[in-house]
């Protein structure tokens, strides 16, 4: 998939576990897991918007797009 997600990267920048993100946006810790992932097709802007609220940052610092020949 070309659109990587670093969330995990901004949360250890954070110094956050998944649990404490999950609790601030209200989604739940499964979800927070899969976005950390990548296996989610889609984020709505509210819960994109609540996490860079949450962990102060910008849509660019979680969301990076690689073209397929990048990606592997």
């Amino acid at each position: 998939m070309p659109i990587i997600i670093n969330l995990d990267v901004m949360l250890a920048r954070r110094k956050m576990r998944s649990r404490e993100l999950a609790e601030r946006i209200g989604i739940t810790e499964q979800n927070v897991s899969l976005l950390k992932s990548g296996k989610v097709k889609g984020v709505r802007f509210e819960t994109l918007e609540r996490i860079c609220q949450v962990l102060e940052c910008q849509p660019g610092d979680l969301l990076e797009y690689r073209n397929d020949e990048e990606a592997t």
